[in-house]
């Protein structure tokens, strides 16, 4: 009858809490003494309650009797149960009364609590940080013991959290079920798609506290902050080489492995990065999106009058035609470059590198083009041809040498006579 009275005569004395029975009381006041006089024949853990014994001995009997009926999963408890079913009529009974967000378990409710309190009482002995539930703090320690104990079984890598396995199996089954509202793009996990958003809204919580550049993901400004810092902990096996990044390391292999995964779909080339891919497929599309704000648009491969560029790096290369700037210095002679491409070939001239061999004749030239002007000698093609009395020419520079037989053009002028010439 005490259960509809709600009668409690049997107090505890030391916490002052209420029990219907006797029973009850003296079980509870196991939990003051200490006493765990259950003890279990298998692996020797004590309980307070036979009741306590009997849901533990499940763990060992792998017994789950209490079934749910939506979903057919079992449980030792009847208690878990009953959590369980919340998954399914999305009932959360316990509300933070601090932001109304509610939660399917009371344990839960008490973990958000100190995300507003900011208490993180369970403090890893190694580092020292805290965190607000034993879990955070499990998944923590094996950032120390390198421990994954969950392992896909399609391709073997392995995580330190359930979490993270979930997620990385949509990497296979390619499944993304969190879809942004604003351009309908989907991504495994729903931290992607918060990232994602921040394209949208141009948010950059994470702030460097160097130089103050904002970054929309932690792990970018993490990268960032290598640029102050010079570490480069990804580090290559084959050549001894170090990134700020795994995924620079990755493309990196590619130049011992010549592994190339970006295929054109026009032409077969492949690329060792997508990017690359991106501005090769410009040489199909004849797409020149970066344009010289000085000379404006006219000829696609040359000339100063309006030159497009297949990549944004070739008009920062094309403006110092303008400036005259010309950062990259050879240390030998003093000259000066506008491409680190250009010295490297130029340092051949002091070095007397030739590291590109005919195989015909064994002969060896500083540049690759060099090489491929020098084949036709081999191969007798002539692809530049004048147009005013047809003769063919090996390169575009003989050509041009040439064209001043008709134009009578002598760009070269003695400075002693004041004689004029064709050639340098």
């Amino acid at each position: 009858m005490r259960t509809h009275t709600k009668e409690k005569p049997f107090i505890c004395k030391v916490c002052g809490k209420g029990f219907t029975s006797s029973g009850d009381l003296k079980v509870h006041m196991r939990t003051h003494t200490k006493e765990k006089s259950f003890i279990c024949k298998v692996c020797g853990k004590g309980f307070t309650s036979s009741g306590d014994l009997k849901v533990h001995m499940r763990t060992h009997t792998k017994e789950k009797s209490f079934i749910c009926k939506v979903c057919g999963k079992g449980f030792s408890r009847s208690g878990i149960l009953k959590v369980h079913m919340r998954t399914h009529t999305n009932e959360k009974p316990f509300v933070c009364k601090v932001c109304g967000n509610g939660f399917a378990r009371c344990g839960d409710l008490k973990i958000h609590m100190r995300t507003h309190t900011e208490e993180k009482p369970f403090v890893c002995k190694v580092c020292g940080k805290g965190f607000a539930s034993s879990g955070g703090l499990k998944v923590h320690m094996r950032t120390h013991t390198n421990e994954k104990p969950f392992v896909c079984k399609v391709c073997g890598n392995c995580f330190t959290q359930s979490g993270g396995l979930k997620v990385h199996m949509r990497t296979h089954t390619n499944e993304k079920p969190f879809v942004c509202k604003v351009c309908g793009k989907g991504f495994a996990s729903s931290g992607g798609l918060k990232v994602h958003m921040r394209t949208h809204t141009n948010e950059k919580p994470f702030v460097c506290k160097v130089c103050g550049n904002g970054f929309a993901a932690s792990g970018n400004l993490k990268v960032h902050m290598r640029t102050h810092t010079k570490e480069k902990p990804f580090i290559c096996k084959v050549c001894g080489k170090g990134f700020a990044q795994s995924g620079s390391l990755k493309v990196h292999m590619r130049t011992h492995t010549n592994e190339k995964p970006f295929v054109c779909k026009v032409c077969g080339n492949g690329f060792a990065r997508s990017g690359h891919l991106k501005v090769h497929m410009r040489t199909h599309t004849e797409e020149k999106p970066f344009v010289c704000k000085v000379c404006g648009k006219g000829f696609a491969q040359s000339g100063m009058c309006g030159k497009g560029f297949v990549r944004s790096g070739d008009l920062k290369v094309h403006m110092r035609t303008h400036t005259k700037e010309k950062p990259f210095i050879c240390k030998v002679c003093g000259k000066g470059f506008a491409q680190s491409g250009s010295l490297k070939v130029h340092m051949r001239t002091h070095t007397n590198e030739k590291p590109f061999v005919c195989k015909v004749c064994g002969n060896g030239f500083a540049r690759c083009g060099d090489l491929k002007i020098h084949m036709r000698t081999h191969t007798e093609e002539k692809p530049f041809v004048c147009k005013v009395c047809g003769k063919g020419f090996t390169s575009s520079g003989d050509l041009e040498v040439h064209m001043r037989t008709h134009t009578k053009e002598k760009p070269f002028i003695c400075k002693v006579c004041g004689k004029g010439f064709s050639r340098c």
